[in-house]
């Protein structure tokens, strides 16, 4: 079960995108498992994606067809990664561009293939292909959910977000899905995300504000510190509900568009983090006092990263020395320990690098019993700062990763 409110929103129609999906049998029967986005010609699409050496196969051509067409496309399985594939796995992607391209009339540079599920095994790729033109002949504009459904895997609840808001005088909309639930680390994770929004902006500032929000979201998540072969992250402008082009980082409507696409990847990103394999608790960790937000964040990743912190969180067990652990072997060089302070939500348990005189083992279990909690440190160095995001570590996570392939 996801930790706390995981509803799935109305997801408001983007102009310039239809969606279609199907069942293709890539892994699992009577479930749609292959999803299909059209995006209105003159659409500005950007990407991010793994920085794993073992990118899978979509990813490869995925980077190749990005650098070389204006997309208008995007094909996503589950089921199967088609990672760790070899040469057999990139043909296999191109067959699936080339397919799609044929019967929608479009060069296969133009089509962006995704796929998520088991690592080391071929596609099934003549069911993807046969599933190509029913998904085609699926396509609508206001299938998001249908989306966010087809694009799961150990996901136990789709995961969507959705804003309407105006600039000039004119209603734009902004929507997104994501999946993710295991191997999930920064750089990117086991997620696959992809979102739009009907404002007109140019293609360098979309790839500008993907990057930008990427890494205050989905680069600030871990669930199990583990990179993923397949990440991959879309954003696409389609410009159809008009206005004049959004071309530069001083236009006064930017930041309003930051602002939100901001929010959105915030939203799907933690989305994820809370339908954590197995997940019961969602964890902020809060890294503050520090000469530079690297370390901060090596900080904040330590103790993200850390299974004796996971299940101790699991367990509802205030062992915080834990804590202290994680911090200790971040690396920060030459942290005064004195200086450092931490808490459990209000709770200071460590005080100048040691016990609170005042803290209780009671006031420390309150607080991990809840189903969200924040773990604050102040490093007492600096001014810098950021945050993590994590869950925590469970017997059902065991349970899902070694049943994962029966």
């Amino acid at each position: 079960m996801a930790v706390g409110d995981v509803t799935m929103p109305h997801m408001h129609v983007v102009n310039g995108v239809k969606i279609g999906s199907t069942e293709a049998y890539v892994r699992y029967p009577n479930r749609r498992d292959l999803v299909v986005f059209e995006f209105v010609e003159g659409s500005h699409v950007a990407g991010v994606f793994t920085q794993s050496a073992f990118a899978a196969a979509p990813v490869l051509v995925s980077k190749k067809h990005l650098a070389e067409s204006a997309i208008r496309y995007l094909i996503i399985n589950t089921g199967n990664a088609n990672a760790a594939t070899g040469q057999t796995g990139v043909i296999n992607a191109q067959k699936t561009c080339t397919k799609l391209a044929e019967l929608a009339g479009v060069e296969s540079s133009q089509v962006l293939p995704f796929s998520t599920g088991v690592i080391g095994e071929q596609l099934p790729i003549e069911r993807l292909l046969d599933g190509i033109q029913p998904a085609l002949q699926d396509l609508k504009d206001d299938a998001w959910t249908e989306a966010a459904f087809g694009i799961m895997t150990t996901d136990t609840t789709p995961k969507g977000a959705s804003e309407q808001f105006e600039l000039d005088g004119v209603v734009y909309t902004m929507t997104g899905i994501s999946k993710g639930a295991g191997m999930i680390r920064p750089n990117m994770a086991t997620m696959l995300s992809f979102v739009a929004t009907d404002a007109p902006i140019s293609q360098s500032l979309v790839q500008t504000l993907l990057k930008t929000t990427v890494e205050q979201s989905f680069n600030r998540i871990t669930i199990d510190g583990d990179t993923s072969t397949n990440d991959s992250c879309i954003f696409v402008a389609t410009g159809q509900a008009g206005g004049v082009e959004i071309s530069s980082e001083q236009d006064p409507r930017y930041s309003k568009i930051l602002e939100i696409l901001q929010r959105i990847m915030n939203r799907l990103a933690q989305l994820i983090v809370r339908d954590g394999e197995g997940a019961t608790k969602f964890i902020t960790v809060a890294v503050e006092g520090g000469e530079n937000t690297q370390e901060c964040c090596d900080v904040a990743y330590s103790i993200a990263h850390s299974p004796l912190i996971k299940t101790a969180v699991f367990a509802s067990d205030p062992n915080w020395g834990r804590i202290v652990m994680a911090i200790g072997k971040a690396g920060v060089p030459q942290l005064d320990v004195s200086k450092v302070q931490v808490w459990l939500d209000d709770v200071q348990i460590c005080r100048d690098g040691g016990a609170a005189a005042d803290y209780t083992e009671e006031q420390g279990a309150r607080v991990m019993a809840q189903a969200e909690m924040t773990i604050r440190v102040d490093l007492g160095r600096g001014t810098a700062k950021d945050t993590v995001y994590t869950c925590d570590l469970s017997y059902d996570y065991v349970k899902i990763n070694a049943d994962y392939r029966s």
